[in-house]
């Protein structure tokens, strides 16, 4: 069993292993932040620690297994003590159009975005509670902004995520829980890169609505966790906070 200072920040991140909770956790990492990588390839997870240190420990997880999910998250308390921030990032999309998303379609992405989301913040609130601290970051999308084609399961699992951050920070910020979302703009990651470089239109239309005239790095989704898990972010909760380039108020 790993024992730390009492002053050791200790983090979980779903979908750690790559793209955006990659670069979140690299940011933890490098603020000292000892981050526990969730994710379901142990491949990739195993590149990650090798690529992050002694301050990432991956734990290879299908969160979609709900009923693993209490006694994934007394085991990691059980080894350090306590967790202090919980980044919601794993999440799966699907483009299809709308006649064609079956039942079972919708409802696999509601289950990996939205119940897990809630069972993994559920568990993870209840050793925070008796701390009276505690922040909680959730991974939300353009989706949730405005509409877009082809994505109606995403999109509705992230709106779910964006209502679901407001309600909890109502209820957990009176006891010490900060309760924020990031809302990513179009990140250079591969999930955007499957979804835009085969739909030369879809790409175009992202450009030419984005201000800052280009796609965003996954390192600025991670500077944004790492301030809103920060003490610079001590009065900040229920905020759903855009990195985009500008791209949810361009036209």
């Amino acid at each position: 069993m790993k024992t730390h200072t009492t002053t050791q920040r200790i983090a979980i991140v779903t979908g750690g292993g790559s793209g955006i909770g990659l670069a979140i956790a690299e940011k933890f990492v490098q603020a000292s932040i000892l981050t526990i990588i969730i994710g379901r390839d142990q491949k990739k997870l195993g590149a990650a620690q090798k690529q992050l240190g002694d301050l990432c420990e991956p734990v290879c997880q299908d969160l979609d297994d709900l009923a693993a999910i209490p006694g994934l998250i007394d085991q990691l308390v059980h080894r350090h003590g306590h967790i202090d921030i919980l980044v919601n990032n794993a999440g799966i999309n699907m483009k299809k159009e709308f006649t064609d998303v079956t039942d079972e379609d919708f409802e696999r992405i509601l289950h990996t975005n939205l119940r897990s989301v809630f069972t993994v913040s559920r568990e993870v609130v209840r050793t925070m509670l008796p701390r009276g601290k505690g922040h909680i970051i959730n991974i939300s999308s353009m989706a949730a902004q405005y509409g877009i084609p082809k994505v109606i399961a995403y999109t509705a699992s992230k709106s779910a995520v964006e209502g679901m951050t407001k309600a909890m920070a109502v209820e957990l910020s009176p006891k010490g829980i900060l309760v924020n979302c990031i809302a990513p703009g179009f990140i250079a990651t591969d999930m955007s890169s499957k979804a835009l470089d085969g739909d030369a239109e879809r790409k175009q239309k992202v450009f030419s609505r984005t201000p800052m005239g280009r796609l965003g790095d996954p390192g600025d989704i991670g500077d944004a966790a790492l301030f809103l898990a920060s003490e610079q972010a001590k009065y900040v909760t229920g905020v759903i906070l855009p990195v985009d380039g500008g791209n949810s108020v361009g036209f």
